[in-house]
């Protein structure tokens, strides 16, 4: 069986320059990622204003991923990666000039974070609708897989390099490098051909758009449930809007940035990176709906045992950062097999037409569960403590997806068989 990550895909040339891209674009969103939160409680010493920040992000980027999805499906999607990534890169100047401007406004920081989301909205779906349109469909799996590996790499290496530069250079330089890199995205979106969608005489953009999106969805209860047990997982298992607090409370880091603030998000994408370079056997695996409930409890135990070690900060704080660290890499590891399985089932599900408004709800899911994450996450901490917060979380999605294995055995039995000259065929049976 193959051990190390399937390249293959990278013998296309789209798929190439545009995967070669995300390796310095990723560190750069990576330390914008790490440098917000760490701005924010900075400014208000909150983890509840850190954990604002999932509305100020969700809200823009439910409408315009939405709304980018129908697009999507309409205009050409090369034009449509065009104009955001630029977005991207102005939302990321602007970040930059309020840094070096001192404007020590949480809501006007929040605001322009706002903007950034509502570009991102806008390029996801585009860009994961292409995807089977530049490489095979055989090859989905291994391209995703290759796909999130650079992400999460860009993940460590982004926390760890933006954390420890916060207290050195400032956040305007984070900002400033991650507008800079978003221009290697750009160069690569130029060499890409017209995108124009197959779409079918009916297919409008906009509310309507959106609405035929969610009515296709609700008849694939395989892509339906793939996207609830995602939602599950992020929302209540994701911690990061404690990673400041926990920093700086458990482990006595300091309250801008830090070793072990940068420690906390790296080890989360360490441990899916580790999971992306070993994933040569994601695309031998059928029972695809098995692998995605096996995952997703791992990442809530995983997020349960990162919990708990906060409580021995105190006595044992090496030991306790340690595990804290381990759980955090498990779950990580686990999050990445996980997506992978379950963008490869949207990948396929959809025909070209509905490809776009697909991406659309499958980045809401994804990138906004997190959102409502931090929003849970940092209210729950105000209240009660950072251990009920991550640890709660942990043990209610170990639940909520037990029972969705339960409640949808069309899911859980749901596999894809390969025949020859490397075809495939789903089944649930």
């Amino acid at each position: 069986m193959r051990l190390f990550a399937d390249t293959r895909p990278l013998k296309y040339d789209n798929y190439r320059r545009l995967w070669v891209a995300n390796i310095v674009t990723v560190i750069g969103a990576q330390m914008t990622v790490v440098a917000i939160p760490a701005q924010i409680y900075h400014i208000t010493g909150s983890s509840g204003y850190v954990g604002l920040s999932g509305v100020f992000g969700l809200v823009p980027l439910i409408v315009f991923g939405l709304w980018g999805g129908s697009l999507a499906d309409v205009i050409d999607r090369r034009r449509l990666l065009v104009i955001s990534t630029v977005g991207l890169i102005i939302a990321s100047s602007l970040l930059a000039l309020i840094a070096v401007m001192q404007l020590g406004n949480v809501w006007l920081l929040l605001s322009v974070f706002s903007l950034q989301q509502a570009f991102f909205g806008l390029n996801q779906p585009a860009k994961g609708a292409l995807l089977p349109t530049i490489v095979p469909l055989e090859l989905l799996p291994s391209a995703n897989s290759l796909n999130m590996t650079v992400m999460t790499l860009g993940a460590v290496a982004g926390p760890i390099i933006g954390g420890a530069l916060i207290p050195v250079v400032g956040y305007q330089t984070l900002y400033i490098l991650d507008a800079l890199f978003l221009a290697t995205t750009l160069y690569a979106v130029l060499r890409l051909p017209p995108l124009v969608p197959q779409k079918q005489p009916d297919t409008r953009a906009g509310v309507k758009g959106v609405i035929d999106g969610f009515r296709y969805l609700a008849t694939n209860t395989v892509v339906m449930v793939s996207l609830l047990v995602d939602v599950i997982a992020m929302v209540f298992g994701m911690p990061r809007a404690l990673f400041p607090q926990i920093a700086t409370e458990s482990f006595g880091g300091p309250p801008a940035g830090g070793i072990v603030f940068s420690l906390l998000f790296a080890s989360l994408a360490a441990g899916s990176a580790l999971a992306g370079i070993f994933s040569g056997w994601v695309s031998r695996v059928e029972r695809q709906g098995l692998a995605v409930i096996t995952a997703i409890l791992v990442w809530g135990t995983a997020m349960s045992v990162f919990g708990l070690s906060l409580e021995f900060a105190s006595g044992f704080w090496a030991a306790a950062l340690i595990v804290a660290l381990l759980g955090l890499a498990i779950g990580g590891g686990a999050d990445i097999i996980s997506s992978a399985f379950r963008s490869t089932m949207l990948q396929e599900a959809a025909s070209d037409d509905m490809r776009g408004r697909m991406q659309g709800v499958f980045i809401v899911v994804v990138a906004g569960g997190p959102r409502i994450a931090d929003v849970l996450h940092g209210t729950v901490a105000v209240f009660t403590n950072t251990t009920i917060a991550s640890a709660g979380g942990g043990l209610i999605v170990i639940v909520l997806v037990i029972a969705c294995a339960l409640i949808f055995p069309k899911f859980r039995r749901y596999r894809v068989e390969r025949g020859g000259a490397g075809q495939r065929r789903t089944s649930v049976a």
